[in-house]
């Protein structure tokens, strides 16, 4: 379940400044300008350019208006606040009213749909939501940020900005569920030796049983690790970086099958332990960072699930495995019998087709 926060911002139309509300005062009241300057000490021109809004109501003005028209200094002083963030407010709807084709580069109704922001009729207020997702300023903010770094990070130049707005969003909301994860600070050595411990998750079925435990485990040592639904047209299997002192693992929910889950979970774990900690790593099609890093997660992955030489040995006796051979064999070496099946398809061992019932198939609940 998500606690996304809804905003309900006021977008005024029009502006009433406070020198209408002080003329209609001094109408009330009988007073002149010049009358009211008298009064204050303040000079007529003060006066003049206050009610035709070319000067601002400033602290001393607003406690001698206090004295002489017999209203707190905060209800002058807020007028002068509402009014220039009114003002602010509307200058920033001409603005974005020219960035309203921002929006068509986002898959805005998934992300509503997900409850990742609100959706509205009116596309500045949309806007305006998409901005607070991201935590920008702007859509010139976002660019600076998103486009320039999934450029230089993944080589992604053929990509057009629909396909990077897409992968910003799906990681943004990935950032954001990290940061309600508290997690230990960043232990290596522990991350490491709770390998073993994570790898016997990979025998429970139940996504609502081995997730807590999946996530606890990885906090204690200081990683978050992330579910996030792909967006439609992602491509993503998982991506990890570090913001500030937390690890982030992120995982999509493309492979619901368990052999491909959790292949991609020890990818990324590679990435966190043996490579640049300030980089952004992400598998998906045409989105793969250094090859040459990439094959060393995949074959961190492969044995740390299946060890080689148990693998050599298991294929040696049985060069056509069955059914029954399968389960054994991942019995004794205690992981899902799916995931074997997954890797000897992978290897050619067994054809694509064949021992796919031995592997799981996910539930995922919305996200």
């Amino acid at each position: 379940m998500t606690n996304m926060q809804t905003f309900n911002e006021y977008l005024p139309d029009y502006l009433v400044t406070p020198g209408e509300v002080l003329e209609d005062y001094l109408d009330n009241a009988g007073l002149s300008q010049a009358s009211l300057a008298e009064r204050t000490g303040l000079s007529k021109k003060t006066i003049n350019e206050i009610i035709k809004a070319k000067s601002a109501i400033t602290a001393d003005t607003a406690l001698r208006f206090e004295r002489t028209l017999n209203r707190p200094a905060h209800f002058w002083s807020n007028l002068e606040r509402q009014y220039q963030e009114d003002k602010t407010r509307l200058a920033d709807k001409t603005r974005l009213e020219e960035h309203h084709h921002w929006l068509d580069i986002f898959p805005v109704s998934a992300m509503a749909k997900h409850g990742w922001i609100e959706k509205y009729r009116i596309k500045t207020q949309q806007l305006a939501a998409l901005l607070r997702f991201f935590a920008v300023a702007s859509p010139a903010q976002w660019e600076r940020i998103w486009v320039r770094e999934l450029q230089t990070a993944f080589r992604v130049k053929g990509k057009s900005q629909k396909d990077i707005a897409v992968i910003s969003a799906w990681l943004r909301r990935g950032e954001i569920a990290a940061q309600r994860q508290y997690c230990a600070r960043y232990d290596k050595r522990k991350f490491c030796n709770s390998f073993a411990e994570i790898r016997k998750l990979t025998t429970i079925e139940n996504v609502d049983d081995f997730v807590p435990r999946l996530e606890a485990i990885c906090a204690d040592a200081g990683v978050a690790i992330v579910f996030v639904p792909a967006l439609p047209k992602l491509g993503i299997y998982g991506a990890t970086r570090r913001i500030n002192d937390k690890h982030i693992m992120q995982l999509s929910l493309y492979g619901k099958s368990n052999d491909q889950l959790w292949f991609t979970i020890f990818h990324e774990v590679c990435h966190i332990i043996n490579h640049p900690q300030r980089e952004l790593y992400i598998e998906g099609k045409g989105l793969k960072s250094e090859k040459t890093k990439e094959n060393e997660a995949d074959v961190f992955a492969q044995n740390i699930l299946i060890p080689p030489d148990r693998l050599k040995q298991f294929l040696t006796s049985c060069q056509k495995p069955t059914l029954r051979q399968l389960r054994q064999f991942a019995q004794n070496i205690g992981i899902a019998p799916g995931i074997v099946v997954g890797r000897l398809q992978h290897d050619g061992v067994l054809p694509m087709s064949y021992g796919n019932a031995l592997k799981v198939r996910y539930e995922w609940v919305k996200s």
